[in-house]
């Protein structure tokens, strides 16, 4: 009997926390028996203009009417990406899937919030869209982020884990025969806001962690954090950084000095996490990657073999699933 083929061309859309655009990827799916494979066609990271960056940074502190507003204004923007994307890369596509920008996240109050109208994506490029992935899992008492285990396993499952360095770090692996997925830390969130400090958009490299030296009282502070004796899963949002892990950064610090103990802090928690297995490989993806020396702090403290993604994954895996 022969096997039934089925494939899929979707565009994911996603933008993640650490705000740096929006991530365009055309993929290609296929279903052969049981076993699904992929392959990014096409794929883009259209940088913010400074006018979307102040308007999605303000989306918390707009009234609901004018949070509705920029709901369905960023939805258009997104369907005219989408439509200046197929210009660019023509090609019959199935459906889009969008993640949205995410404004709240508090799973423990029962919700979550990701701007960018599904309906209105629709209506700009006239294609069936697929959107608000996350809120019918915080419903159902989940953490929100139904679809990053699941597209680990089906697409990934040659690595025992796989780990996200985005604005927040996120990992997911099989335990006892489940996929497990959570935050291990913040990641991108707390780097960017400390290379900001002396003028940089991020720290190019880890170049400036490289030259700074671990202060052991901050790194204390931060593993002491409440979040870590939580059992996963367990997410972070927006709200935490800014109310729990920020103000533990002394301004009165070297800046190199407390990125070299963030990216040692980021380490440790994912050492602590990963699950003990011989020979395990961790696949990285995620801006966080092309930091090299937070790759190299990582690889110093896990006990397993590091793999960091191609190019493609390193920039829209996240797109991709």
């Amino acid at each position: 009997m022969s096997t039934v083929s089925r494939h899929y061309h979707v565009i994911g859309l996603m933008s993640g926390t650490s705000m740096d655009g929006l991530d365009i990827a055309l993929c290609r799916f296929e279903l052969q028996g049981e076993q699904w494979s992929y392959a990014i066609l096409a794929a883009e990271t259209l940088p913010y203009t400074s006018d979307w960056l102040v308007r999605l940074q303000s989306l918390p502190e707009l009234t609901g009417e004018e949070l509705m507003a920029e709901h369905a204004a960023y939805g258009n923007f997104l369907g005219q990406a989408v439509c200046d994307f197929q210009k660019r890369h023509p090609h019959s596509v199935d459906f889009v899937a969008s993640h949205g920008h995410t404004v709240f996240h508090q799973p423990d109050r029962g919700f979550t919030f990701q701007a960018g109208a599904g309906s209105a994506i629709a209506a700009v490029c006239g294609l069936p869209v697929v959107s608000d992935f996350r809120t019918a899992d915080v419903a159902m008492g989940g953490q929100g982020a139904p679809l990053v285990p699941i597209g680990d396993r089906l697409l990934f499952s040659p690595f025992d884990a796989c780990l996200n360095l985005g604005g927040i770090a996120n990992i997911s692996f099989e335990r006892e025969g489940r996929r497990i997925a959570f935050d291990v830390s913040p990641c991108n969130l707390l780097l960017n806001d400390l290379a900001g400090r002396i003028g940089l958009p991020y720290d190019d490299g880890g170049k400036l962690a490289s030259s700074g030296s671990i202060n052991d009282s901050l790194l204390q502070r931060l593993n002491a954090l409440p979040y870590y004796t939580r059992p996963f899963p367990k997410s972070l949002g927006r709200e935490d950084i800014e109310h729990d892990f920020l103000p533990l950064l002394d301004e009165e610090l070297m800046v190199a000095d407390s990125l070299a103990t963030v990216i040692r802090h980021i380490a440790v928690q994912l050492a602590a996490v990963l699950p003990a297995k011989k020979e395990a490989k961790l696949l990285i993806s995620g801006g966080g990657a092309l930091n090299t020396a937070l790759i190299a702090e990582i690889s110093a403290n896990v006990n397993c073999e590091v793999v960091v993604g191609t190019p493609d994954l390193l920039h829209f895996k996240e797109a991709l699933i």
